[in-house]
């Protein structure tokens, strides 16, 4: 950015303050890769180690008093003038001898002109002087007295404020609306708004599928007697073009061919950032790399495509972990795990788990429900857009309402139809042997589940914004004997933010099903028939308690449900929320919800933000307590409740 002044200069005027703005705008800050490290500081610089560091080693220190003055800046301006000088935030941190004094005061010069550059404050000085004199006329070497702190001295005019005067568009930005990128005579002129409106200029030329894209013209004139900023701004757009050919380097346990084919940008589309984002987030999804980078070249080839370098580094292929979840109405749960990410060189996980939960709501561990399982899943099976699976499970489950043993093996494919829709086909045989309130019974049954799933949120852990719904049936057919059934479900939840960064999110969800076929529902297995309550579902009700009951007051389970939950979620500080929300449901003997038993739950939650998704804890009551029933209940865990 350059700033022609053509009214009456004035004494130090924003000098370099182009550099300094696009550094402002640019520079990000690394945090340390290790703690107890140790920094090293050379004339004002530090060379190593943490700036921050309480146990940084400075050689021939001196010690300075800096004074700022900041003229006619109102408080808003004068605070932003104050953060951004090192001379003030560091007063207590001595430097690296006389010169490093200078070079302290001559970054500080530079960082202030950006901020009123920031600020749309074109006319204004910044003059510093060290012991008196103007560090501009300094010799190269200066030596001061260290009897006492050397006094530094910062005086700023801020100036007057500026707004925009004209604007123009040159090269392939001709056309375009200025107004479109926040550029409107009259309106604001601070130098980050200038540079965000070239930032986006490009942003829209590539998105036009234009890889080579480049501003080639950035022209800023403040005239100094109007107060206005003219604004000149050319682009050339280069040719349209598709990917070209995909090299991969880095790999040493993968298939550089699977990782091309899988990252589909090998089918030679029209070049997209999008895509090339989305292909860098599916390579990392797959467990397997520790980093991922897409390199773009930077000309075409000849037949007019852009060539792109997928550059990997591997990373861990083994890994087993433990986890834990509560809930004061179900007791406790831990989970065990290993998994292989990369057998045979394709990314092919494998994972075995086991999980035992129930613990503490009660003492006989013949109640515990306890799970194991071998998950075998093939990304890239057949077509880049499919996912195998092989799941082969086992279950001991004694809820308060049936205790169901099963063992259950499942296959099916699922394909990716675009970047929001997926669907999910397969088959699954399951032994079942349960003790509810029709007794004890067996079943043998064969399925043919099949689903679809849109997902538009935003973060899956913790969403803001998008919604995410599923739909599935799942035909069946029970051997022992004769019985034909299906089940279908649906559910859909979403998300809205609003405020700043979203501190407040209102979430909701609804899901239902029903169950079809079967001459009773003693002919249906009770881990097939729909109960509700839990963490998952009604919370404030042990899990399943939620369910049509019989002459004898024992739970049947039901042939279809529908389940609303509604949320709150407002961000209290920046890692900690407070979320209250109420859950509403029935379940019903009809193969449509009657509504004649209604029961909900409400209560208070409070999120922890972690980088691996919020941890969460709730607390709910149910509003229409069962005699004997659950008088509240605590839920913690990973992730939002939905």
């Amino acid at each position: 950015m350059r700033n022609e002044n053509t009214g009456r200069a004035k004494n130090r005027r924003l000098k370099g303050a182009g550099v300094a703005a696009l550094l402002a705008a640019a520079l990000t800050v690394a945090p340390p890769l290790a703690t107890n490290a140790f920094a090293f500081k050379l004339f004002g610089i530090t060379l190593f180690g943490d700036d921050d560091d309480d146990t940084v080693e400075v050689i021939d220190p001196v010690r300075y008093e800096p004074t700022l003055q900041t003229g006619n800046a109102d408080k808003d301006l004068k605070d932003r003038l104050e953060s951004a000088a090192a001379l003030i935030t560091d007063k207590e941190k001595p430097v690296s001898g006389d010169l490093g004094v200078i070079i302290k005061a001559r970054e500080d010069r530079d960082r202030l002109i950006a901020v009123l550059y920031e600020e749309a404050r074109y006319g204004g000085t910044v003059k510093v002087s060290v012991n008196g004199t103007d560090i501009d006329r300094l010799p190269p070497n200066p030596t001061f007295d260290h009897s006492k702190p050397v006094p530094v001295t910062v005086s700023i005019d801020p100036g007057p404020l500026f707004k925009l005067g004209s604007i123009r568009f040159d090269g392939d930005l001709k056309g375009r609306n200025p107004e479109d990128y926040d550029l409107v005579p009259g309106g604001e002129a601070g130098s980050r708004l200038i540079l965000k409106a070239g930032e986006k200029l490009l942003v829209d030329l590539k998105d036009e599928g234009r890889p080579l894209a480049k501003l080639t013209e950035r022209k800023v004139t403040a005239d100094h007697r109007t107060n206005t900023l003219d604004v000149v701004l050319g682009a050339v757009g280069g040719p349209v073009a598709p990917f070209g050919a995909v090299t991969v380097k880095g790999s040493r346990s993968v298939d550089p061919a699977f990782i091309s084919r899988y990252s589909r940008l090998d089918k030679g589309g029209r070049y997209s950032r999008e895509q090339l984002k989305k292909a860098n987030d599916r390579l990392r999804e797959l467990g397997v790399f520790s980093s991922v980078t897409i390199h773009e070249s930077e000309k075409l080839a000849p037949d007019g495509s852009l060539p792109l370098l997928i550059e990997v580094s591997d990373g861990k292929q083994r890994y087993f972990g433990l986890g834990a979840e509560y809930s004061s109405l179900d007791g406790a749960g831990l989970q065990g795990y290993w998994g292989h990410r990369n057998l045979f060189g394709e990314a092919e996980s494998l994972r075995i788990e086991g999980k035992v939960s129930g613990i503490g709501a009660t003492t006989d561990v013949s109640t515990f429900d306890y799970s194991a399982g071998i998950i075998y899943t093939k990304p890239g099976a057949i077509v880049p857009e499919a996912t195998f699976e092989s799941r082969l499970e086992a279950k001991s489950e004694t809820p308060d309402v049936y205790d169901a043993q099963t063992v259950v093996y499942s296959a099916s494919l699922a394909y990716e139809l675009n970047d929001t829709d997926k669907i999910k086909g397969g088959g699954e045989i399951a032994w079942i042997n349960t003790d509810d309130a029709f007794g004890k019974n067996q079943y043998l049954t064969f399925s043919l589940p099949i689903s679809f799933e849109r997902d538009t949120r935003d973060n899956k852990l913790d969403p803001t914004e998008g919604y995410y719904g599923t739909l599935s049936a799942k035909p069946s057919y029970e051997f022992l004997d004769g019985t034909v059934f299906s089940s279908f479900e649906g559910a859909i939840s979403g998300y809205l933010g609003f405020g700043e960064e979203n501190g407040v999110v209102l979430a909701g969800k609804l899901s239902a099903g029903t169950l079809i076929g079967g001459d009773g529902l003693e002919t249906l297995p009770a881990t097939r028939r729909f109960f509700a309550g839990g963490g998952g579902s009604i919370r404030g009700y042990t899990y399943r308690e939620v369910s049509p009951y019989n002459n004898d007051d024992e739970a049947t389970g039901g042939r279809s449900y529908a389940v609303g939950s509604f949320e709150v979620r407002v961000k209290v500080s920046e890692n900690i929320g407070i979320v209250p929300f109420i859950d509403v449901g029935t379940v019903s003997t009809g193969i449509m919800p009657d509504f004649s038993d209604i029961r909900a739950g409400a209560g208070i939650g409070v999120r922890y933000a972690t980088p691996f998704g919020p941890l969460r804890l709730d607390v709910a009551v149910p509003l229409q307590r069962y005699d004997g029933g659950s008088q509240y209940g605590i839920y913690a865990g990973i992730g939002q409740a939905f």
